[in-house]
Order: C-alpha cells, then sequence, then structure tokens
C-alpha cells in the first residue's frame, strides 16, 4: 500500500502514475466542487463561468459583484502559482515531495475548512466570500499540479478539456473509413478511456460530494482530505527521513 501510494505523488513519473493521480484528483474536484456549490451556490472548480459573470457584470455596472468574480479569479490564479512555486522549489532541492507538497497544502487546507467550517457558518455573509475564495485557490493549486506533472495532458478540476477530446476521439472511432484507403482515421482507445475515466469519476465525486454535503455538511472535506494526506504522506516523510540522517550525530562524526 505503501508503495503504491509513493507510486502516485513520488517524484518519478510515469504515464499510468500520472493517470492513476489524475483519476483520484478528478474524484476529489468533482466532490469539493460540488459540495461547494451547495455550502454557496457557486461552482469553483473552472474559470470560465467565473470570467464571465465578470463580465456579465461588468456590462449591468454592478461593480460589487465584478469584484467579487475577480477575487474568485485571483485566488484561482493565486492557487496555481502556488503549486508552481512548491513544486519547483522542491526540485531545485531535489526532494522527492516534489509533488506531494502541494497536495500537503490542499489536504491542510480542506481539512481545516472542514473541521471550522460548522463554527464560522453563523458569520454566513463573510464566510460565503472566504468559502469561495479558498475552494477557488484549492483548486488552482490543485490543477496546476496535475499539469504540471503530465505535461497538460490530464485536467482534474475541470470537464471542458475532457469533453472536447473526448468528442473528437468518438468523431475518430465512428468515422467512415473506405476500405482502400492507407491514410485510415483511426481513434486513440488509450485516450478515450482516460477523458472518459475521468469524466465518470468526476461525475461520480460529485454525487458524493452532493450527498455528503447534505449529512455531513462541511465536514464533508474532512475525509477528502485525509485521502490528499495519505497520497501525499510517503515522498514527505521520505524526505523528512532523508534530512534527520543527513543530520544526525552519527553522520556528522563520520564527517
Amino acid at each position: 500500500m505503501i508503495r503504491y501510494l509513493r507510486f502516485l505523488s513520488g517524484r518519478e513519473r510515469t504515464r499510468e502514475a500520472n493517470r492513476h493521480l489524475g483519476l483520484t484528483l478528478a474524484f476529489v474536484a468533482g466532490a469539493v466542487n460540488a459540495g461547494g456549490y451547495l455550502a454557496v451556490s457557486q461552482f469553483t472548480s473552472h474559470m470560465t463561468g467565473v470570467l464571465s459573470f465578470i463580465a456579465e457584470h461588468l456590462a449591468a455596472r454592478d461593480a460589487r459583484l465584478a469584484a467579487t468574480g475577480a477575487a474568485s479569479f485571483a485566488a484561482f490564479l493565486i492557487g496555481a502559482a502556488t503549486s508552481a512555486v512548491l513544486i519547483n522549489w522542491a526540485r531545485r532541492k531535489q526532494l522527492q515531495s516534489e509533488y506531494a507538497l502541494p497536495l500537503l497544502l490542499e489536504s491542510c487546507l480542506l481539512m481545516v475548512f472542514g473541521v471550522l467550517g460548522h463554527n464560522l457558518d453563523a458569520y454566513s455573509g463573510h464566510f460565503a466570500t472566504l468559502t469561495v475564495l479558498l475552494l477557488c485557490f484549492v483548486m488552482g493549486l490543485q490543477n496546476a499540479i496535475i499539469t504540471k506533472l503530465s505535461g497538460a495532458e490530464i485536467r482534474t478540476t475541470h470537464m471542458t478539456g475532457n469533453a472536447t477530446d473526448l468528442g473528437i476521439e468518438l468523431g475518430k472511432l465512428f468515422y467512415w473509413n473506405d476500405a482502400d484507403r492507407a491514410d485510415k482515421v483511426l481513434a486513440n482507445r488509450e485516450k478515450l478511456g482516460i477523458h472518459a475515466s475521468l469524466i465518470a469519476l468526476f461525475v461520480a465525486g460529485g454525487c458524493l460530494g452532493a450527498l455528503g454535503f447534505k449529512h455531513l455538511g462541511y465536514g464533508l472535506t474532512v475525509p477528502l482530505a485525509f485521502l490528499l494526506l495519505a497520497i501525499a504522506a510517503a515522498p514527505v516523510w521520505d524526505d523528512v527521513a532523508s534530512r534527520v540522517a543527513e543530520s544526525s550525530p552519527r553522520r556528522r562524526s563520520t564527517d
């Protein structure tokens, strides 16, 4: 089990590891997105809707709502930038937790949100705004992780790109090829599988998120946080153990 978790989030990447992690994160994103919508009546994982929201309220000259949308967009950008900073810093330090550190941060943020959500709900107006900003930050953070490690092949927080790629491959699959043509149009069945799976896991996570929020409220994010913590723990522990070993008195004496 530990080996598999290290396989998911370790520094050494394979296409299989990227896809396994991508599917897991698509499930998490679906759950957070659906739960967040029930909490604050706003989806936080895709910025197309947020930018449309900003444009709509700019046209209506509603500066307050336009500013709220701009803050949400900025939170997503800052989340993605934070992920890039952590990954590049860990890469320079040659840490095993290169991709695990942003996952660990995401886990901590979801844990805090889930634990404190019930107590802060009394301040509904301010808390709703903070919730939107936090979840946008988390989704930007997560999307940047999988984008960097997969070379932009996999997206997990919004399904527009996956749906487009799936449609393209379906068009190839059902294309009527002439039997005598050498340059046949053929679908990439591997891509078909991964994009369909990402969409299915996002929907499954969304169903769980909607049902979970109705029964657990903000506590829904706690098991999701533990899942991310489990995925990130092995590489982080490897780095901690390595640093402890390097700084031990016995190591110093041998030097």
